[in-house]
C-alpha cells in the first residue's frame, strides 16, 4: 500500500471512529456533520471528500459496526449460551446504549433508507449463526428455534437499556437453555439429550415437526 492510500485509510479511520461515539452515544440525529468535522479536528470540507452525505457517513458508521461472529468447534450449546453471557458483559460496560442497528432504524424512520437494509442482513446473520449451531445439534426445527433466541436477545437488549440492569442478560440465558432443552438439548454438555440416542441416530437426519 502506497503511503497516499496509507493516509486515507487512516483518515476514514479517524472520521468512523468519531462518526462511531458520538453516533452511538448521542444518537444520529442529534450529531451534525459539523460537529464530527470539529471532533475528527479536519474541516468540513475534508469530511464531505471523504463522505459526500450524512446518508454515506451513517451507511459507512453501521458497516464497520457489522462484523460477523465466528463460528468455532466449542460444543454449539456453550457457543449459543456463550452469546448470552457476552451481552452481559457488554451490558456492563457502562458504554452500552442498545443495539446501534435497532437504534439507527428508530431513529431515521425511513425504510428505504440503507441503514434498514444493513440492520436487516446484521439480524439475518445473527439468526444463520443461531440456526447453524442448532443443526449441528440436530433439532427437528432450528430455523424456528433460531428466532426464539433472536427474540430472546433484542428482549434482553430492550429491558437492559430500559432497566440499566445486566442481569436481564442471565434470565434471557436461562431461557434459551431453557429453549434448547425443550428442543432435546443438553446444554450443560453441548449434545441431544435424547434418550437411547446412538452414533447411527446421531448421523441420521432430524424427523421435523408436522407444526401441530
Amino acid at each position: 500500500m502506497t503511503e497516499r492510500a496509507n493516509l486515507k485509510a487512516e483518515m476514514q479511520e479517524r472520521i468512523l471512529a468519531t462518526t462511531d461515539r458520538l453516533f452511538y452515544e448521542q444518537g444520529i440525529r442529534a450529531v451534525g456533520v459539523d460537529t464530527v468535522a470539529a471532533e475528527a479536528g479536519i474541516s468540513k470540507r475534508t469530511l464531505y471528500n471523504y463522505y459526500p452525505s450524512k446518508d454515506e457517513l451513517i451507511t459507512a458508521y453501521l458497516s464497520r459496526r457489522f462484523k460477523p461472529v465466528p463460528l468455532t468447534d466449542a460444543p454449539s450449546a456453550q457457543q449459543i449460551l456463550g452469546n448470552f453471557d457476552r451481552l452481559e458483559r457488554s451490558f456492563s460496560n457502562g458504554r452500552f446504549r442498545g443495539c446501534p442497528f435497532v437504534n439507527a432504524v428508530a431513529e431515521l424512520k425511513e425504510p428505504d433508507h440503507a441503514a434498514n437494509k444493513i440492520a436487516i442482513a446484521f439480524k439475518d446473520e445473527r439468526r444463520a449463526w443461531f440456526r447453524e449451531l442448532l443443526r449441528r445439534l440436530g433439532v427437528a426445527d432450528p430455523d424456528c428455534l433460531a428466532m426464539q433466541l433472536m427474540l430472546l436477545v433484542d428482549g434482553a437488549i430492550a429491558a437492559a437499556v430500559v432497566r440499566g440492569d445486566p442481569k436481564v442478560a442471565r434470565a434471557a440465558r436461562e431461557a434459551a437453555a431453557t429453549l434448547l432443552s425443550a428442543a432435546g438439548v443438553d446444554s450443560a454438555a453441548g449434545r441431544p439429550a435424547l434418550a437411547g440416542r446412538t452414533r447411527q441416530d446421531a448421523g441420521r437426519k432430524p424427523r421435523r415437526s408436522s407444526g401441530n
